[in-house]
């Protein structure tokens, strides 16, 4: 007995008709927040607790602090001066005038400088003589 074609897979079949669907169901809301109960302490209650609070932070600090100086060993501070700078040895009073002071301080970096050749800061001594002749202050 042949077979019953249902018209091959390429034909479509009649779409059947559906239920109609119902009004979806209500979603369900979560309960409010439940408020959280008061202490009904008063301000100088809280401020007890502060402060019993600051001193049980400050208490495991201190324990924090011995156990690493029993690890690290213990701290120690230092306090160390530092010297002031010896003060220059004192010049001579054309080397202290403004007009000259330069000229000067010049003259004497070129001879600590060049050591025993005197004859590198003959420049200098000459610009140190000039000065000293045009604002009176030769010795």
């Amino acid at each position: 007995m042949p077979r019953k074609s249902s018209g091959g897979w390429f034909l479509r079949r009649p779409a059947r008709a559906r239920p109609a669907r119902s009004a979806p169901a209500p979603v369900k809301q979560a309960p409010p927040p439940v408020p959280a109960p008061s202490s009904g302490g008063s301000v100088l209650g809280s401020i007890g607790s502060t402060i019993a609070e600051g001193m049980a932070f400050g208490g495991g600090s201190a324990v924090a602090h011995r156990a690493v100086d029993a690890v690290m060993g213990p701290r120690t501070i230092r306090h160390e001066t530092v010297p002031a700078a010896a003060p220059e040895p004192a010049a001579t009073a054309s080397s202290n005038s403004d007009a000259c002071g330069m000229h000067y301080k010049a003259f004497q970096d070129c001879i600590n400088s060049s050591g025993s050749d005197i004859s590198k800061c003959q420049f200098y001594m000459d610009m140190l003589s000039s000065c000293r002749k045009s604002s009176g202050l030769v010795a």
